[in-house]
């Protein structure tokens, strides 16, 4: 009897085995976007990464067809196909997923097959277009910097004789005749118009950020009054807010240097090259998203960018060749433009620890701005004063 007894305890005391979680549990763990789509090519299930990739919810995504979201002849249908043939895994690479509602560069996607919905298949995707946004990102604060140390030199080498240069060239249109008093004169404009250019140089300075909490729609509010009421006033100019969207942590003038910028850039390129499709437009918006976080560099710390500003215009697009280096020192499509002003967006946003992105084809140019939000444990009314270092 006590032995039975004993065995009774020992199997009491062995370990139950766990409950495995369901699939959909599992999927809905996974950090990159996973969907299952059924043998029409309908989805029947997305993960919460998958919702931030297409930026579209579950709900719109249920029952939706991937034909809605991609033409019928792009290679992830093929991918699909091959799948249900060879009933096995199957990867493809730098894929892109472009059309009116969806636009994603070098995703790799991999699909295998799903036992529980028959012709079913679930498709992992991994976005390359974050990561190489990042790489342009540290190459333009790079480029910004660069800027920085030349805008010193320039102040400390050029500005000193150059006024040298303008006063010598006053003291001499004094006695000089009228063909060599125009001469003078050309002297003094030419030295002012360095003089302006250098001054301008000298915005890339190093300065500490006073960062507070800024209602990032008090700033649009403000840009577009400013807008309106002088470069931008034949055009129309178009709010897509999102009402519950928490204060930016930053610096409320250099907010609207950024956003005064980017819109006047847009009126611009509507000015210079005209609309397409209509009107010109200038559509302002802002959004939340949860997926942005990126490594503070020399630290552990990640930083939360969840605060998106997206200025976009229907204009004629910006060409090829100057996309990758369009936040460059001294790059510029305009006549007479000193290509200092995308530079100097791209250094304030750097400031911020934020991210600047530019998507841009005829007819659609869009500038977006992932910022930071306020900490949850700031004392209002108390600004942070620190470095952009």
């Amino acid at each position: 009897m006590s032995g039975v007894i004993s065995r009774v305890a020992a199997l009491a005391r062995r370990p139950r085995p766990l409950a495995l979680p369901d699939t959909a549990g599992i999927l809905s763990a996974l950090p990159m976007p996973a969907i299952v789509l059924d043998g029409e090519d309908r989805f029947r299930f997305a993960n919460p990464a998958a919702e931030l990739f297409f930026q579209q919810s579950l709900q719109s995504l249920l029952g939706m067809q991937l034909a809605e979201l991609l033409p019928p002849d792009h290679r992830l249908f093929a991918l699909l196909h091959q799948v249900r043939l060879q009933d096995s895994p199957v990867a493809d690479h730098d894929l892109i997923l472009e059309s009116p509602r969806l636009r994603r560069h070098g995703v790799s996607v991999y699909g295998a097959p799903m036992p529980d919905l028959p012709e079913g298949v679930v498709l992992t995707l991994q976005d390359g277009s974050t990561a190489a946004m990042l790489d342009r990102q540290l190459h333009f604060l790079g480029a910004a910097r660069g800027a920085t140390a030349m805008a010193a030199m320039l102040a400390h080498e050029v500005k000193n004789p150059l006024s040298g240069i303008r006063g010598a060239a006053q003291l001499l249109e004094q006695g000089a005749s009228e063909g060599d008093r125009e001469l003078c004169l050309l002297i003094q404009e030419e030295s002012d118009r360095i003089r302006n250019l250098v001054d301008r140089m000298e915005m890339f300075s190093d300065r500490p950020i006073e960062r507070q909490a800024v209602n990032i729609h008090s700033v649009l509010d403000h840009v577009r009054r400013v807008a309106q009421s002088g470069f931008a006033c034949h055009l129309r100019m178009v709010e897509e807010y999102d009402p519950s969207l928490p204060a930016v942590w930053g610096d409320r003038d250099q907010l609207i240097q950024i956003l005064l910028n980017l819109v006047k850039n847009a009126s611009e390129a509507l000015s210079d090259g005209g609309a397409t499709g209509g009107a010109g437009e200038i559509h302002l918006a802002t959004a939340y998203h949860h997926g942005v976080r990126i490594a503070v560099p020399g630290s552990t710390e990640r930083v939360h960018l969840p605060l998106q500003v997206i200025v976009r215009d229907n204009g004629p697009g910006i060409p090829e060749p100057l996309r990758s280096t369009l936040f460059e020192p001294f790059v510029t499509t305009k006549r007479g433009g000193q290509g200092l002003g995308l530079a100097l967006v791209a250094k304030l946003v750097a400031n911020h620890g934020g991210l600047i992105e530019c998507d841009s084809r005829p007819g659609r140019t869009s500038f977006r701005l992932s910022l930071p939000a306020e900490p949850p444990n700031h004392a209002r009314g108390e600004p942070a004063h620190e470095s952009d270092e």
